[in-house]
């Protein structure tokens, strides 16, 4: 095992099993590592390829492909059957033509149970160099491994580890677990006090519990309508209140978070409540910056009149208090809580209710917080794709569906755009640069270096005439390869041109390890433009990537896609694919919005744990005059 990465007095084994805690991989599927064995198994044409994560027990699989069952269920394999282990016990890569030539693996189970009689194994390393795993290829027959294809095996494998170094690195902080546990300690504090006051000792309890509960409860809240949810359950043994509820500080005033499960009308008429709103306790707290309790309907009536009794009465409310919500910088709004018969809030009761509020702040502002990022980065993410170019000479569409999760910010994205005309003859038709990529991460982050590498690849294009893919591409690994950006993902990059004094098109492409791309010809023949290169990923350096060219004869459809499409977890990706090329030549002769349409609705999770990106060009059919 290697030394670095050892902490002084420590287990190097425990620090191992640390960084695999935390890079978050178990025997479950993982979308990004199975892409990691694709691509294995693809670059080396191998039949079986995975990410081996080795415990002290046994050896993950996260991700694989081509395993026989009941591994491939199971996603583990017993030490026992192994290889991949005496890579973490040396730390280098090991390479084995034939297992059963070799007297070191002769007898060895997995050439028996897994049919490894060719083996390699590349090692995969945290940020200190400690050895997690590795990323190996297997072979079902004897042979020798090519230079070219270690080298390939190692780009991978090197790719792969920065990607668990990520992981890891973004595992949850210590100040997280720190403000839960100090929260517990204060819970248990309250508790403590509580059962000191033996005639009080009962409701004591229930303050505590109120503390505890809020503490862990409110902790795991995502946004304001998580936050209002929680509530409802959260006061049921302090005082039971008939009714709490959450405003929020905005310009201008107080509007209320409605019950998403409840039916109060009240919440909803009165959705906005103005700061100078007289009538009403919860905006005096707003304003005062205090808390404010009304004792009854009579004090009511005297404080704020009789429109506010009206309102107390049609809430079924007689005593109310109302607390402010304290962030870390501002005044987030105002906590009411209300009971339904006359209720005395005593000195003990008020501070357990003070003391939860502040939990509640903190998840208000949170939720706040998160609710902002994900709006953000919705929008960025909505205004990188892009709006279509209008043409007279093809046609073209495109279709994005969101992850049905919210909080999955992803990096799909797609983008279209005329080149710069070869000559000033207003009639000549111009050439189409099309775009569909996949950054990986599901988060804002994401979303960002989707937003930057789609302007750099465009900018990256429009500098190198004649408009080569592969050299946009060369010119953005280079870019990434030295700028800060955390990139990874895949792509695929293609031009389009018409032929001179014919219909015919010529297209033009480079693949970044994306899912291949199709074409369907007017013969509804349709064909997977299987030609790609390596992922984008910055940890690679600077790459050359290749392009390729094929005629498009008229009324041919060019089909690109994300792998949301076509991956879901329990399902076969090679069967998904087979479906969409029947789709494509099935339907490919319908307009390109309908047909994205068919293809979605078929294919498609109604509720993807991916984003889908769908992308479609037609050149003009024969029998449909050309503008020249």
């Amino acid at each position: 095992m290697p030394e670095q990465g050892r902490e002084s007095g420590t287990n190097p084994i425990r620090i191992q099993q640390r960084s695999l805690h935390r890079a978050g991989l178990t025997s479950a599927s993982d979308t990004g590592m199975d892409r990691f064995a694709r691509l294995v198994s693809r670059m080396l044409h191998v039949p079986v390829a995975f990410v081996s994560l080795v415990e002290e027990d046994r050896q993950l699989l996260p991700g694989l492909i081509g395993l026989p069952e009941p591994w491939a269920g199971r996603r583990t394999l017993p030490l026992s059957h192994s290889l991949c282990r005496q890579v973490v016990a040396s730390g280098r890569p090991l390479i084995v033509s034939d297992t059963r030539a070799d007297e070191r693996f002769a007898t060895h189970p997995a050439e028996a149970d897994l049919g490894a009689v060719a083996y390699a194994g590349m090692p995969l390393t945290d940020a200190d160099g400690l050895v997690l795993g590795s990323l190996c290829a297997i072979d079902h027959e004897p042979r020798p491994w090519g230079t070219d294809e270690l080298s390939d095996l190692e780009d991978l494998a090197a790719a792969c580890s920065a990607e668990l170094c990520l992981r890891i690195l973004s595992a949850q902080s210590r100040s997280a677990q720190q403000v839960l546990e100090t929260a517990r300690a204060a819970a248990e504090h309250a508790r403590r006090d509580a059962q000191r006051l033996e005639h009080e000792a009962q409701a004591g309890l229930d303050h505590a519990e109120l503390l505890l509960t809020a503490s862990e409860e409110l902790a795991r809240t995502s946004g304001l309508e998580d936050v209002r949810r929680r509530l409802k359950d959260l006061f049921g043994g302090v005082g039971k209140p008939s009714y709490v509820g959450l405003l929020v500080a905005g310009k201008g005033g107080l509007r209320w978070v409605p019950d998403p499960d409840g039916a109060r009308t009240v919440e909803r008429e009165l959705l906005a409540l103005p700061a100078d709103a007289a009538f009403l306790p919860s905006t005096q707290a707003l304003r005062q910056r205090r808390p404010v309790f009304v004792a009854d309907r009579s004090a009511t009536v005297a404080d704020y009149g009789t429109q506010a009794a009206d309102l107390f009465d049609r809430m079924g409310s007689t005593t109310m208090l109302c607390l402010p919500l304290w962030g870390s910088r501002a005044l987030l709004g105002v906590l009411a809580i209300c009971w339904d018969k006359r209720h005395q809030v005593g000195v003990t009761e008020r501070a357990t209710l003070t003391a939860a509020s502040g939990y509640i702040a903190q998840a208000v502002e949170r939720a706040l917080y998160l609710d902002e990022r994900i709006s953000v980065a919705r929008e960025l993410q909505a205004a990188m794709l892009t709006d279509l170019p209008l043409t007279d000479h093809v046609e073209i569409s495109a279709r994005y569906q969101p992850a049905a999760d919210d909080h999955m910010i992803g990096g799909d994205w797609y983008d279209a755009h005329h080149l710069p005309r070869a000559s000033a003859s207003a009639g000549e038709t111009p050439g189409l640069v099309v775009t569909v990529g996949d950054i990986t991460g599901h988060d804002m982050h994401a979303a960002t270096i989707m937003g930057q590498v789609r302007s750099m690849l465009r900018q990256a294009t429009l500098d190198h005439p004649p408009y080569s893919p592969a050299t946009a591409l060369t010119a953005l690994d280079a870019a990434c390869s030295v700028l800060p950006m955390e990139t990874s993902g895949t792509l695929v990059h293609a031009r389009l041109e018409p032929v001179d004094g014919s219909l015919d098109w010529t297209l033009t492409w480079s693949n970044a390890g994306h899912p291949p791309p199709l074409l369907r010809t007017p013969d509804g023949r349709v064909t997977q433009l299987l030609e790609h290169d390596i992922l984008l990923h910055r940890s690679l350096g600077p790459f050359t990537r290749t392009e390729h060219r094929r005629a498009l004869p008229p009324g041919s459809t060019l089909l690109l896609y994300t792998d949301g499409l076509v991956e879901r977890r329990g399902h076969d990706m090679d069967v998904a694919v087979a479906q969409l090329i029947a789709l494509l030549a099935r339907h490919g002769h319908r307009p390109l919005d309908e047909l994205l349409r068919r293809i979605s609705d078929r294919l498609a999770d109604p509720t993807p744990e991916d984003d889908i990106v769908l992308l479609a060009v037609r050149t003009p059919a024969s029998d449909r005059p050309q503008r020249r």
